[in-house]
């Protein structure tokens, strides 16, 4: 692909790169499989979703748990995915039930590589969802992917795994992994930090309970990152791993200024130190050059226009 990164990303923008083809995100109904599936409509898919049974059925949309190797199999043979984006996971770092952490963003991530890779019809891209988290207290400024990962939780353990397990699939199919840091918008739930953020200052509640106020953290807007993915699956440069980040970080004292300014009142912070964690990482940046080397120049959106998003929803 040639030109300026500018120019292709131009590009991948404008040129209706899904007409014709057929789209699989696992855990489509998720917070970023909605702006994904948005995404890739505009783009010209036929976009198919996996939920979870019990969850509302609806076209193109097949209720499988991924753990379960057979389900996941007869649903890749039926819908036949030319790009797939792997988002089905655990993605709460405190999340209690760690034997399903590990279920879930391993074994299910290993029965979907197994499905495609034994159809014949193969899909021109599997991007697959790690973590930035992976990295752990790594300190070296800005994270880039040649980092060595230090993962300092099982959330963060897990994805590593799947990781070095999706590698060996990779003579048989054309992976792409992405290492998304935080990243927030409309939608998300409130165990995250963010969304409870916004949600006291859209209560106007008077306190707020939160942990290190030193934290910080590589904060990108959900569809930015939706954007990005889409453009990964179209590019697809197999064999490779990319940061999705920002490369800016904000504490969370600064976030909380920032709500401050939006809302017009400043909330009491209580820290709380059952919500701190002996192993947080404290400084989470991360440096998107090669992702932008690839799919062309990222722009950002800046938190306080994402707090205000979500502020005003």
């Amino acid at each position: 692909m040639s030109g300026t990164a500018s120019e292709r990303f131009a590009a991948l923008e404008l040129n209706g790169e899904g007409q014709g083809k057929r789209a699989l995100i696992t855990g489509v109904r998720g917070f970023t499989g909605r702006y994904l599936e948005q995404e890739l409509r505009q783009a010209g898919y036929r976009v198919f979703g996996t939920i979870l049974p019990g969850e509302e059925p609806g076209p193109d949309l097949f209720e499988v748990d991924l753990c379960d190797r057979d389900a996941t199999a007869a649903m890749i043979a039926q819908v036949q995915p030319d790009v797939v984006a792997h988002l089905a996971a655990i993605s709460f770092v405190g999340h209690a039930n760690i034997e399903q952490i590990y279920r879930v963003n391993v074994i299910a991530s290993r029965n979907l590589l197994e499905a495609l890779a034994a159809q014949a019809h193969q899909p021109g891209c599997v991007l697959l969802a790690s973590s930035g988290n992976i990295y752990g207290n790594a300190s070296s400024g800005m994270l880039d992917e040649q980092v060595a990962p230090v993962p300092t939780n099982d959330y963060a353990v897990s994805k590593l795994a799947m990781e070095y397990m999706a590698r060996l699939w990779s003579s048989k199919l054309p992976i792409v992994i992405v290492r998304p840091f935080n990243y927030t918008g409309v939608g998300q739930e409130a165990n995250f930090l963010l969304p409870k953020i916004v949600s006291h200052f859209r209560q106007a509640a008077p306190e707020i309970e939160l942990g290190n106020l030193a934290i910080a953290r590589d904060f990108s807007d959900v569809r930015v990152v939706a954007a990005c993915y889409r453009r990964l699956l179209h590019v697809s440069p197999a064999g490779q791993t990319f940061n999705v980040c920002s490369g800016q970080a904000h504490s969370l004292a600064s976030v909380i200024d920032t709500m401050g300014a939006i809302a017009g009142y400043q909330i009491k912070v209580h820290s709380n130190p059952a919500f701190m964690r002996k192993d947080d990482v404290i400084t989470l940046v991360g440096n998107n050059a090669k992702l932008s080397s690839v799919i062309g120049a990222i722009a950002p959106t800046p938190l306080a226009d994402t707090l205000r998003w979500m502020y005003e929803a």
